[in-house]
């Protein structure tokens, strides 16, 4: 059972609200790793783990950062090391869950440490800033959980208090509770949207667990990409299925739905055996509750709830989007399958469907067929993704690739 919680703060100004947190893991049965990332000032009691420790964690000392009289500059270097050394403690056994506390200078610091661990690592930040505008997402470790600290700028309070004990005891219970990512079967990873849009992971997975094959899904509206291209980037997955590219579409044309610039590039660097098609590509999802951008206004569009809107691309932009992907797949170090439903990418976008277009489907095919890689194999499937005829192909290459060694025997 996971008892030991790695605490980490500014001890010369947080010691209070850092001592509180401890007490509070204590009292529930656990034990406390004290990690401190002050750099002027000093700790008042002994803690575990020193600034000096940490900043040498990052090739430099408190001497050289205090003199470059810049406190961006020194808490980057801070923010370096406690990465560096928490990745390492955990690899040593010697922690089960974080929990980071700070205002902005804390938090920058907490999203470079809680990034540098692996998913399923607890990890709680109580900020002064959580859920603000100003954290990109992009920042985020996939599984971090962040609580607001209401009334905690300055010293304790009965407000802070409810904040930093609720946070106490949810690192607390979540590493106790935590069920780590297990390796004893190969992991495939998986793009997709619901089932009222996309619906081939409700054939796909039982067909692949029957294979000896674990199938995780992502949600492909941002996070879940970030996600997924973290996992591939770590070589968890034996081999990914992005199916539903969407997210480079929604970064091309300035979406704040983002995955960030590296969408679909983590697996091929990484050289992990790709299957890719063409999922909802054809369209842009908005932030539902955001006005719709005057260039967007005249779109067909479909509000998928208060939270999200997708309006649909242009043939033109279609054609930019195949050649960013092609782009993306050529410098791919492993085996890439292009799975191309030629009767379109989405449910919505049927014959006869809100969002139907098929000139506009037909230039996408164009493109795709005129820029696809030498290293992408192109199948042409003349079926919509959502048709058995789709799962039967995605099927047929993994059993392939189990034949030939590609992919590991289960």
């Amino acid at each position: 059972m996971g008892n030991r919680i790695l605490v980490v703060g500014t001890y010369d100004t947080k010691n209070d609200e850092l001592a509180y947190i401890a007490e509070v893991i204590r009292r529930q049965g656990g034990e406390v790793v004290t990690m401190d990332v002050s750099v002027l000032g000093d700790p008042k009691v002994p803690v575990d783990l020193s600034k000096h420790e940490v900043v040498a964690a990052a090739g430099t000392t408190i001497g050289a950062i205090v003199a470059a009289e810049d406190e961006n500059v020194a808490m980057q270097a801070m923010a370096r090391g406690a990465a560096t050394l928490a990745a390492r403690l955990h690899s040593e056994g010697r922690f089960d869950g974080v929990l980071a506390l700070g205002g902005s200078m804390g938090t920058d610091l907490a999203l470079d440490l809680c990034a540098a661990l692996p998913l399923g690592v607890p990890k709680y930040v109580v900020s002064t800033v959580s859920f603000s505008p100003m954290i990109p997402p992009e920042r985020l470790a996939p599984d971090i959980q962040m609580i607001l600290w209401a009334g905690g700028l300055y010293g304790l309070n009965p407000v802070c208090k409810a904040s930093l004990s609720q946070a106490a005891g949810a690192v607390l219970g979540a590493a106790r509770a935590v069920e780590p990512p297990s390796r004893d079967r190969p992991l495939i990873g998986m793009t997709s949207f619901g089932k009222t849009v996309l619906r081939y992971m409700v054939g796909l997975k039982p067909a692949l667990e029957a294979r000896g094959y674990d199938l995780a899904v992502f949600h492909a509206t941002g996070m879940g990409g970030r996600a997924f291209e973290e996992l591939a980037a770590q070589g968890a997955f034996a081999a990914v299925m992005d199916f539903a590219p969407q997210e480079v579409g929604n970064h091309l044309f300035g979406s704040a739905i983002s995955a960030g610039p590296d969408r679909m590039t983590a697996a091929g660097r990484k050289g992990v055996p790709q299957i890719v098609s063409i999922g909802c590509y054809d369209l842009v999802d908005l932030v539902g509750w955001h006005p719709i951008p005057p260039w967007l206004a005249d779109r067909p569009a479909h509000a998928h709830n208060r939270l999200l809107t997708s309006v649909v691309q242009t043939a033109e932009e279609r054609r930019e989007l195949a050649r960013v992907i092609a782009g993306k797949l050529a410098s791919a170090e492993g085996p890439v399958v292009f799975l191309l439903p030629t009767q379109g990418g989405n449910e919505w976008d049927r014959p006869g469907g809100p969002l139907h277009d098929a000139a506009a489907l037909a230039a996408f095919v164009d493109e795709l067929r005129r820029g696809v890689p030498p290293n992408v194999r192109l199948v042409e499937l003349d079926a919509h993704i959502n048709d058995p005829d789709f799962t039967d192909a995605a099927l047929s290459v993994v059993d392939e690739w189990i034949a030939s060694g590609v992919l590991p025997q289960p």
